[in-house]
């Protein structure tokens, strides 16, 4: 299906591994010229020669600390300066931090909203003049079902993505007049870089525990039986971006295997 994305231009953040990737990769097939950033630049380097290798459509990788403010202006001058505008804008960039109330510090619930929440609002304040130009600019916003439903012991987490699910709402209704539409994906078990490197600390334990063993306890919790991949991922985010989903905007869409308690 031609999903209407050719050269289209679109920024991700934490797009060097995991969902970020693969929905660099989902973007860049469909055509758009594809920016990914995160703080690694190895890792951006060798993600965007995998990405070349197998699209052939441009892709670069910029160094970015999300949670410093000049570092995202950065990353969206350049962007502009390469490809004069930008339409597609994917707030991706995060990771699990959870505790109890009585565990969690001042210092681990400010870094988390550093990450996720201010990451959110700079790089979307820095690319909004262009999505405006766009005529058809695009935001997409990484959450959680825990955002909506959280459980116990998932703070400063479910705390970070409710505040996103909120900032999706809000920017829908502010920006529609501006034909830019916005929404979040709430990500379950996703395979990634997270829980492989908790295999890994289990594996030094018990050599006998496989990769494949620590899939198929994490899939027990999971109604469809199994653990997501990150390009299930990926082409959500591709879908939401295109034209195809040109009356969707101010919604969330779960992509856990059906864990949430909540639509």
């Amino acid at each position: 299906m031609d999903l209407g994305l050719e050269g289209k231009v679109a920024v991700i953040t934490g797009g060097s591994d995991g969902i970020g990737k693969a929905a660099a990769l989902s973007l860049s097939r469909e055509g758009a010229h594809v920016a990914i950033a995160a703080r690694d630049q190895r890792r951006l380097d060798d993600t965007v020669s995998e990405i070349l290798a197998k699209t052939g459509n441009p892709v670069i990788g910029v160094s970015t600390d999300v949670r410093d403010e000049s570092s995202v202006a950065s990353l969206i001058a350049q962007v502009k300066d390469k490809w004069d505008g930008l339409d597609i804008l994917v707030n991706n960039a995060g990771t699990s931090s959870t505790s109890r109330l009585e565990d969690m510090s001042n210092e681990k619930m400010t870094a988390d909203i550093e990450l996720k929440v201010y990451g959110a609002v700079y790089g979307t304040r820095h690319a909004l003049p262009y999505l405006k130009k766009s005529a058809s600019g695009v935001i997409i916003n990484t959450t959680t079902p825990g955002g909506k439903a959280p459980a116990a012991g998932t703070q400063p987490t479910a705390l970070s993505r409710a505040a996103g699910i909120s900032l999706t709402k809000t920017w829908s209704k502010e920006l529609a007049e501006f034909n830019i539409r916005v929404n979040t994906i709430c990500i379950g078990l996703i395979k990634s870089g997270q829980h492989r490197a908790s295999w890994s600390r289990m594996h030094e334990d018990n050599p006998d525990y496989s990769l494949d063993d620590h899939w198929r306890k994490l899939s027990q919790a999971v109604p469809l039986g199994r653990v997501g991949e990150a390009d299930e991922a990926g082409d959500v985010i591709c879908f939401l971006a295109s034209p195809k989903a040109s009356y969707v905007t101010g919604t969330s869409v779960n992509i856990d295997g059906g864990m949430s308690p909540v639509v």
